[in-house]
């Protein structure tokens, strides 16, 4: 007997639904800078499977609008990664902790 999985939008919104989840999660329970912007990151690629979920299920023909919306998203996730980063060595660097409950200024 073969047994034939068919995957709907659903299934990709289930798995969108848990990237975010855990995004969330690791957003709200961590305090290390890097902790929290990965999970953000989470977040964003789980935008991003909801959009190539969503064109991939409704296309018009010829149009691949949740595509180009996800390489935006993932643009700015590169440019917002690269920011943050470079705040968090520097805090890094005046502090010697990245601990965001301990940082409530940028003074040095």
């Amino acid at each position: 007997m073969s047994l034939l999985l068919v995957i709907t939008l659903q299934h990709y919104l289930v798995v969108a639904a848990a990237l975010f989840c855990a995004g969330l999660i690791a957003v709200l329970s961590r305090r290390n800078a890097v902790a929290i912007l990965i999970g953000i990151e989470l977040m964003l690629n789980a935008a991003n499977v909801n959009l190539v979920a969503f064109d991939h299920y409704n296309r018009l023909p010829g149009a691949i609008n949740g595509q180009i919306f996800a390489l935006f998203v993932l643009a700015i996730a590169a440019a917002e990664a690269a920011v943050a980063l470079a705040l968090i060595l520097n805090v890094f660097d005046s502090r010697d902790r990245i601990d965001v409950d301990q940082i409530d200024t940028l003074k040095g």
